[in-house]
């Protein structure tokens, strides 16, 4: 685990072991989440549409659009 000092302007520099695991360069955004003291770090997606893309795939059932339309009728 690495550790890092925070500087007079309140900045941090991210380790490198961190940044290669992050995959993360200069000018990158990253977000970062606070959960019972702990820091915990999350590269930002490019595109948010691309990192949801099909998440609610499996949620309903095959034929739950075909109903719905139906219902509109």
């Amino acid at each position: 685990m690495a550790e890092v000092t925070i500087s007079s302007k309140n900045q941090i520099v991210i380790p490198l072991e961190a940044r290669k695991a992050l995959n993360v360069k200069a000018g990158d955004k990253i977000l970062v989440t606070v959960h019972d003291n702990k820091m915990i770090v999350f590269e930002k997606p490019v595109k948010w549409s691309e990192a949801i893309k099909g998440l609610a795939r499996a949620v309903y059932p095959p034929d739950y659009l075909a109903k719905e339309r139906a219902d509109w009728d």
